[in-house]
């Protein structure tokens, strides 16, 4: 499986799956879509108007690396399932903590 991210000189773009209106914020492993491509899967409790579960999102992922709020911004799929966020930092650090995430198992 590939990793669910990409380095980048200043950071990383981190894939994710969103599902919104979820009853808990929280990541649930890593998972491959059917064109062979990672991405984390992330579940908010916000609803998809106005931004809200972008913004849970946000939190959820610079809580869960922390990092600022300010350093992760989705940068593209604003309105779909399948997001990519970029994150500042540096770039070892964080793709050392998204493996971590992604290893994790829902319960």
């Amino acid at each position: 499986m590939s990793a669910p991210f990409r380095i980048r000189e200043n950071g990383i773009d981190l894939f994710v799956r969103l599902t919104p209106k979820s009853s808990v914020d929280r990541f649930e492993g890593a998972e491959t879509s059917a064109d062979g491509r990672s991405h984390l899967k992330a579940r908010v409790r916000a609803v998809p108007e106005n931004g809200a579960a972008n913004q849970a999102l946000q939190k959820l992922v610079a809580k869960a690396l922390g990092v600022p709020a300010s350093s992760v911004s989705v940068v593209a799929g604003g309105t779909a399932r399948l997001k990519t966020l970029r994150i500042l930092g540096d770039p070892e650090m964080l793709a050392r903590d998204v493996e971590t995430l992604s290893g994790q198992s829902s319960g």
